[in-house]
């Protein structure tokens, strides 16, 4: 199972701020859900929350939480680790060719080492009051997979374009 990151970020590796998203880009919510259908998505227990606290649609949603969770929403499978996530996913789907964590800062910081793929939105703005960031991707680790043309969301007037990089 090839382990993916998925990130929307900005030229300063920004990524959010008081626990959530810095834009909203209709086209990359498409792209994550596209990229993500179908496939097992793990993240952090405030990222679960930001997104309302109920699991995504059509996907394995296992949640990294270091304290008990009784109450945790049905269609959610709880890990106290980011590798005991990886584990429930091989368990729960072992026909899946890939799995994606999908936040936050620290759940990325950690995945990174093991990811084998980053599926990146570079969205061309710096957020000066930005509270989480992703870590720098090292060209020296990294290659360019592929790469989209440059897209302008309407409604914000970001330019972006998504990058698909592999582990050298």
């Amino acid at each position: 199972m090839e382990k993916c990151i998925i990130v929307a970020i900005a030229d300063n590796r920004a990524i959010g701020k008081d626990n959530a998203l810095l834009w909203h880009i209709a086209e990359d919510m498409k792209y994550f859900r596209t990229t993500t259908t179908g496939a097992p998505v793990v993240m952090g227990y405030m990222t679960f929350k930001s997104i309302g606290g109920r699991p995504l649609p059509k996907r394995d949603n296992i949640v990294i939480s270091i304290f008990p969770w009784p109450d945790k929403p049905e269609g959610v499978k709880v890990a106290g680790s980011l590798e005991e996530a990886y584990g429930i996913a091989r368990r729960d789907d072992p026909d899946a060719a890939r799995l994606f964590v999908m936040g936050g800062g620290e759940t990325y910081r950690q995945a990174l080492p093991t990811a084998d793929k980053l599926y990146i939105t570079h969205v061309h703005t710096d957020i000066e009051d930005a509270d989480t960031y992703f870590p720098v991707i090292d060209p020296a680790i990294w290659e360019v997979e592929s790469t989209s043309d440059e897209k302008t969301d309407p409604e914000t007037g970001y330019t972006f374009h998504f990058v698909i990089y592999r582990r050298k």
